[in-house]
């Protein structure tokens, strides 16, 4: 196992692209055991994609692009905007509300932070706010998105990890909902000291906000009808997947009327792409999920670590901890694929609920994709903004330690995490 981390590590350092690190990484393996026929190693990747559950992936990716097409951001940033541009930091308000109700729609982190920095980055700029502070803003705040269903992060959580989906989708409302509460909460008290508030600001009428409300319903009610329709029996993950593509079609042309051939096309062009690097991701980390297994790294951390810790909390701490340092060095998606076989195991082992770690582990790792040395939010928003990475990572601080803040206090409190898949299904 350490020569498979050494050859992963190296070529990560030298600038090779993720799949091919691993993959790479896992052909080593295959080559330095002389009791493994190569052959396994061509009948793993072939595996990994002999998955049904799998298909949400790319019907989910292709859905967030179609949405994206059909008008619905433009919509949810108006709600955003009536909703809480009034408050203290509006337009930074704005961006993270934004960013909860795009969480139903995109199911990406990154592609969510780039949308905001391109809509709402040039504005915010404009009005006053410090450059540092509206790129943070942005970035952190898409945070949210592991979270809220349907996250990509979670339903490839619940493949390798063999956890509830629809359980992952369920739990992951709450805690986004909480974090939308504590980052808003954090940028009204730095908005204050600051003086980014609306001169003669007002809050909406009811009129006004209904009226922005019934203008994105569409959006609004499609994370709704996705747990609703699971949790109803209706459709499996992977089928309301497919149900996300009609209802994205159906919505663009019937309901907006703004889905043109030419943009469907740039969304399926678009969609083709991520799921490419998605799943060649997914079908090379097959070999190192094997060597894993074959190797029992589960059952060798596991024993090293309930040997020094007794407090299953604590054990989850230090896992947590493990994954904030690897998450500010690896891409999220990696490390779903090649951690959780590890950690689901022994985190099942001392009494905690997979689903509970789930949450925290999705949004643990994703938090690296906003932090140095090589996140990728960060780097989406700062290039876009024009935004140094030091001014960056110093006005960051705040929401990184709101974050952390809260997942510690989601790791002591499970309720919060488990009450509402707990009510759905039993």
């Amino acid at each position: 196992m350490a020569l498979i981390a050494v050859v992963f590590f190296a070529l990560m350092f030298i600038g090779a692209p993720v799949a091919f690190a691993i993959g790479i990484s896992g052909f080593v393996f295959f080559m330095t055991d002389t009791t493994m026929p190569m052959s396994i190693a061509v009948q793993k990747i072939a595996t990994m994609s002999q998955s049904f559950p799998l298909l949400a992936v790319p019907f989910f990716v292709l859905a967030g692009h179609l949405m994206n097409e059909s008008g619905i951001t433009d919509r949810l940033f108006r709600f955003s905007h009536v909703a809480v541009g009034w408050m203290a930091g509006g337009l930074a308000q704005v961006a993270i509300v934004l960013s909860t109700v795009m969480g139903g729609v995109s199911g990406s982190a990154v592609a969510d932070a780039a949308m905001e920095a391109r809509i709402l980055g040039p504005t915010m700029i404009a009005k006053g706010y410090g450059k540092g502070f509206s790129a943070a803003a942005i970035a952190v705040g898409s945070l949210i998105t592991a979270t809220i269903p349907p996250s990509i992060g979670l339903i490839l959580y619940g493949y390798v990890g063999n956890v509830s989906i629809g359980r992952l989708f369920v739990a992951g409302i709450i805690p986004g909902l909480l974090m939308m509460v504590a980052l808003m909460a954090t940028t009204y008290v730095i908005a204050r000291r600051r003086g980014y508030v609306v001169t003669d600001a007002e809050r909406p009428t009811w009129r006004a906000l209904a009226a922005a409300t019934w203008g994105a319903k569409w959006a609004l009610l499609f994370p709704v009808a996705l747990v609703l329709t699971i949790r109803g029996g209706v459709f499996t993950p992977s089928e309301v997947g497919a149900f996300a593509v009609v209802y994205a079609l159906a919505v663009g042309v019937l309901a907006h009327r703004e889905l043109t051939f030419e943009k469907t096309l740039r969304a399926f062009g678009h969609a083709i792409s991520d799921i490419g690097l998605i799943m060649i991701i997914i079908l090379m980390s097959g070999m190192v999920g094997f060597a894993i297994i074959y190797l029992q790294v589960p059952q060798g951390i596991s024993t090293w670590m309930l040997d020094g810790l007794q407090d299953p909390r604590l054990i989850v701490m230090v896992v947590l901890l493990f994954l904030l340092v690897a998450g500010c060095f690896i891409e999220s998606t990696v490390l779903v694929l090649l951690l959780t076989p590890i950690f689901v195991p022994i985190v099942t082992q001392v009494g905690i609920d997979p689903v509970h770690f789930g949450i925290l582990m999705m949004s643990i790792v994703t938090l690296g994709g906003m932090t140095p040395p090589v996140g990728v939010a960060m780097f989406a928003v700062c290039s876009l903004m024009n935004v140094r990475v030091e001014e960056y990572t110093l006005e960051a601080l705040p929401f990184l330690a709101t974050i952390i803040a809260l997942i510690v206090a989601l790791l002591f409190l499970p309720g919060l995490v488990l009450w509402l898949p707990n009510l759905a299904f039993g």
